[in-house]
Protein backbone atom coordinates (compact mmCIF):
# COMPACT_ATOMS: atom_id res chain seq x y z
CA UNK A 1 0.00 0.00 0.00
CA UNK A 2 1.37 3.41 -0.95
CA UNK A 3 2.04 5.84 1.81
CA UNK A 4 -0.39 8.74 2.18
CA UNK A 5 1.05 12.23 2.08
CA UNK A 6 -1.87 13.88 3.80
CA UNK A 7 -2.11 14.26 7.56
CA UNK A 8 -4.43 11.45 8.61
CA UNK A 9 -5.38 12.86 11.99
CA UNK A 10 -4.35 15.41 14.58
CA UNK A 11 -3.91 14.61 18.26
CA UNK A 12 -2.25 16.27 21.23
CA UNK A 13 1.25 15.24 22.20
CA UNK A 14 1.65 13.45 25.53
CA UNK A 15 4.42 15.89 26.47
CA UNK A 16 1.81 18.61 26.79
CA UNK A 17 -0.72 16.78 28.98
CA UNK A 18 0.29 18.26 32.34
CA UNK A 19 1.02 21.70 30.92
CA UNK A 20 -2.41 21.94 29.27
CA UNK A 21 -4.27 20.68 32.34
CA UNK A 22 -2.50 22.97 34.82
CA UNK A 23 -2.71 25.96 32.48
CA UNK A 24 -6.46 25.41 31.99
CA UNK A 25 -7.05 25.19 35.75
CA UNK A 26 -4.95 28.29 36.39
CA UNK A 27 -6.66 30.36 33.69
CA UNK A 28 -10.11 29.26 34.81
CA UNK A 29 -9.33 30.19 38.41
CA UNK A 30 -7.93 33.56 37.28
CA UNK A 31 -11.03 34.41 35.22
CA UNK A 32 -13.39 33.35 38.01
CA UNK A 33 -11.43 35.46 40.48
CA UNK A 34 -11.80 38.49 38.23
CA UNK A 35 -15.48 37.82 37.67
CA UNK A 36 -16.43 37.46 41.32
CA UNK A 37 -13.79 39.76 42.77
CA UNK A 38 -13.81 42.84 40.55
CA UNK A 39 -17.35 42.67 39.26
CA UNK A 40 -16.18 44.60 36.19
CA UNK A 41 -17.63 42.81 33.18
CA UNK A 42 -15.41 44.40 30.54
CA UNK A 43 -12.18 43.51 32.36
CA UNK A 44 -13.35 39.93 32.83
CA UNK A 45 -14.28 39.62 29.15
CA UNK A 46 -10.93 40.97 27.95
CA UNK A 47 -9.02 38.68 30.33
CA UNK A 48 -11.07 35.69 29.19
CA UNK A 49 -10.40 36.41 25.51
CA UNK A 50 -6.64 36.75 26.18
CA UNK A 51 -6.63 33.47 28.11
CA UNK A 52 -8.47 31.69 25.28
CA UNK A 53 -5.98 32.99 22.70
CA UNK A 54 -2.99 31.88 24.81
CA UNK A 55 -4.54 28.47 25.38
CA UNK A 56 -5.20 28.03 21.65
CA UNK A 57 -1.52 28.79 20.99
CA UNK A 58 -0.57 26.09 23.50
CA UNK A 59 -2.94 23.63 21.84
CA UNK A 60 -1.29 24.31 18.49
CA UNK A 61 2.18 24.02 20.05
CA UNK A 62 1.41 20.60 21.53
CA UNK A 63 -0.20 19.14 18.43
CA UNK A 64 1.00 15.68 17.50
CA UNK A 65 0.13 15.24 13.81
CA UNK A 66 0.28 11.71 12.42
CA UNK A 67 2.02 12.07 9.07
CA UNK A 68 3.14 9.53 6.50
CA UNK A 69 5.82 10.41 3.96
CA UNK A 70 4.70 9.88 0.38
CA UNK A 71 7.52 8.45 -1.68
CA UNK A 72 10.68 6.37 -1.60
CA UNK A 73 12.80 6.86 1.51
CA UNK A 74 16.09 5.44 0.25
CA UNK A 75 18.86 8.09 0.35
CA UNK A 76 16.28 10.73 1.25
CA UNK A 77 16.62 13.13 4.19
CA UNK A 78 13.44 14.86 5.31
CA UNK A 79 12.85 17.85 7.58
CA UNK A 80 12.78 16.63 11.19
CA UNK A 81 10.58 19.53 12.27
CA UNK A 82 8.07 22.17 11.26
CA UNK A 83 9.74 25.55 10.99
CA UNK A 84 12.02 27.66 8.82
CA UNK A 85 15.48 26.99 7.39
CA UNK A 86 17.90 29.42 9.09
CA UNK A 87 21.28 27.87 8.25
CA UNK A 88 22.72 26.04 5.24
CA UNK A 89 26.48 26.00 5.46
CA UNK A 90 29.62 23.89 5.50
CA UNK A 91 30.85 23.49 9.08
CA UNK A 92 33.44 21.54 11.05
CA UNK A 93 31.59 18.94 13.14
CA UNK A 94 33.88 17.96 16.03
CA UNK A 95 31.68 15.88 18.29
CA UNK A 96 31.18 12.82 16.07
CA UNK A 97 32.69 13.18 12.61
CA UNK A 98 35.71 15.46 13.22
CA UNK A 99 35.51 16.66 9.64
CA UNK A 100 33.47 19.01 7.49
CA UNK A 101 29.74 18.48 6.95
CA UNK A 102 26.84 20.43 5.49
CA UNK A 103 24.61 21.68 8.28
CA UNK A 104 20.94 22.42 7.64
CA UNK A 105 19.22 24.10 10.59
CA UNK A 106 15.47 24.41 11.08
CA UNK A 107 14.20 26.92 13.63
CA UNK A 108 10.88 26.25 15.36
CA UNK A 109 8.99 29.27 16.62
CA UNK A 110 6.30 29.30 19.27
CA UNK A 111 3.74 28.92 16.47
CA UNK A 112 5.13 25.63 15.16
CA UNK A 113 4.34 22.07 16.18
CA UNK A 114 7.36 20.98 18.24
CA UNK A 115 7.32 17.23 17.62
CA UNK A 116 10.50 16.00 15.90
CA UNK A 117 10.76 13.20 13.33
CA UNK A 118 13.71 11.02 12.33
CA UNK A 119 15.28 12.63 9.23
CA UNK A 120 16.05 9.29 7.56
CA UNK A 121 15.65 5.54 7.81
CA UNK A 122 18.44 3.59 9.46
CA UNK A 123 19.90 2.41 12.75
CA UNK A 124 20.48 4.69 15.74
CA UNK A 125 24.21 4.36 16.38
CA UNK A 126 24.58 6.82 19.25
CA UNK A 127 22.49 9.17 21.41
CA UNK A 128 24.05 11.85 23.62
CA UNK A 129 22.82 14.74 25.77
CA UNK A 130 24.84 17.82 26.71
CA UNK A 131 23.82 20.41 29.26
CA UNK A 132 24.42 24.00 28.26
CA UNK A 133 23.08 27.50 27.98
CA UNK A 134 19.72 28.70 26.71
CA UNK A 135 20.63 31.34 24.14
CA UNK A 136 18.26 32.26 21.32
CA UNK A 137 18.07 29.14 19.14
CA UNK A 138 18.68 30.98 15.85
CA UNK A 139 22.13 32.20 16.94
CA UNK A 140 25.11 30.35 15.37
CA UNK A 141 26.67 29.44 18.74
CA UNK A 142 23.46 27.73 19.87
CA UNK A 143 24.57 24.54 18.08
CA UNK A 144 27.58 24.13 20.37
CA UNK A 145 26.76 26.11 23.53
CA UNK A 146 23.06 25.46 24.19
CA UNK A 147 21.60 22.41 25.89
CA UNK A 148 21.26 19.76 23.20
CA UNK A 149 20.73 16.13 22.32
CA UNK A 150 22.40 14.41 19.36
CA UNK A 151 21.20 11.35 17.45
CA UNK A 152 23.65 9.65 15.07
CA UNK A 153 21.93 7.54 12.41
CA UNK A 154 23.47 5.12 9.93
CA UNK A 155 21.34 4.69 6.81
CA UNK A 156 20.84 1.28 5.11
CA UNK A 157 23.53 2.30 2.57
CA UNK A 158 26.07 3.06 5.29
CA UNK A 159 25.89 6.88 5.28
CA UNK A 160 25.94 8.56 8.69
CA UNK A 161 23.52 11.44 9.35
CA UNK A 162 23.52 13.44 12.56
CA UNK A 163 20.42 15.17 13.96
CA UNK A 164 20.87 17.55 16.89
CA UNK A 165 17.97 18.87 19.00
CA UNK A 166 18.82 22.27 20.46
CA UNK A 167 17.06 24.12 23.27
CA UNK A 168 16.26 27.80 22.80
CA UNK A 169 16.01 30.84 25.05
CA UNK A 170 12.63 29.69 26.37
CA UNK A 171 13.00 25.93 26.00
CA UNK A 172 13.91 24.10 29.19
CA UNK A 173 13.30 20.51 28.25
CA UNK A 174 14.46 18.33 25.37
CA UNK A 175 12.84 14.92 25.07
CA UNK A 176 14.58 12.30 22.92
CA UNK A 177 12.88 8.99 22.13
CA UNK A 178 15.72 7.55 20.03
CA UNK A 179 17.53 4.58 21.60
CA UNK A 180 20.95 3.30 20.61
CA UNK A 181 20.84 0.14 18.53
CA UNK A 182 17.22 0.51 17.46
CA UNK A 183 15.95 0.79 13.90
CA UNK A 184 14.46 4.17 13.06
CA UNK A 185 12.14 5.24 10.27
CA UNK A 186 11.14 8.55 8.73
CA UNK A 187 7.51 8.36 9.90
CA UNK A 188 8.47 7.92 13.56
CA UNK A 189 8.85 10.64 16.19
CA UNK A 190 12.46 11.24 17.24
CA UNK A 191 11.58 13.49 20.17
CA UNK A 192 10.00 16.74 21.32
CA UNK A 193 11.34 20.15 22.38
CA UNK A 194 9.30 22.50 24.52
CA UNK A 195 9.06 26.14 23.35
CA UNK A 196 11.28 27.92 20.81
CA UNK A 197 14.12 25.73 19.60
CA UNK A 198 15.82 24.25 16.51
CA UNK A 199 17.05 21.01 14.95
CA UNK A 200 20.34 20.77 13.06
CA UNK A 201 20.99 18.03 10.49
CA UNK A 202 24.59 17.27 9.47
CA UNK A 203 25.07 15.70 6.04
CA UNK A 204 28.01 14.52 3.90
CA UNK A 205 29.52 17.20 1.68
CA UNK A 206 28.35 15.48 -1.50
CA UNK A 207 24.68 15.61 -0.45
CA UNK A 208 22.25 17.34 -2.79
CA UNK A 209 20.56 20.09 -0.75
CA UNK A 210 16.96 20.68 -1.83
CA UNK A 211 15.92 23.56 0.44
CA UNK A 212 16.80 27.25 0.52
CA UNK A 213 17.45 29.79 3.25
CA UNK A 214 14.22 31.07 4.77
CA UNK A 215 12.14 28.23 3.32
CA UNK A 216 9.37 26.89 5.51
CA UNK A 217 9.47 23.18 6.25
CA UNK A 218 6.90 20.60 7.29
CA UNK A 219 8.21 17.83 9.50
CA UNK A 220 8.22 14.39 7.86
CA UNK A 221 7.09 15.94 4.56
CA UNK A 222 9.67 18.40 3.19
CA UNK A 223 12.70 16.74 1.57
CA UNK A 224 15.78 18.72 2.62
CA UNK A 225 18.45 16.63 0.87
CA UNK A 226 19.31 13.53 -1.11
CA UNK A 227 22.33 11.41 -0.25
CA UNK A 228 24.73 10.24 -2.94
Amino acid sequence: MNRLRKIKKIRLHREGTHTLIYTFIGMLAFCLLLHFGLHIRLVTQIATVICIIIYCILLNFFQCPVRLFDGETENVVIAPADGRVVVIEEVEENEFFHDKRIMVSIFMSLWNVHANWFPCDGIVKKVTHNNGRFKAAWLPKASTENERSAILIETPTGVEVLARQIAGAMARRIVTYAKEGEDCFIDEHMGFIKLGSRVDVYLPLDSEILVEMGQKTTGNQTIIAKLK
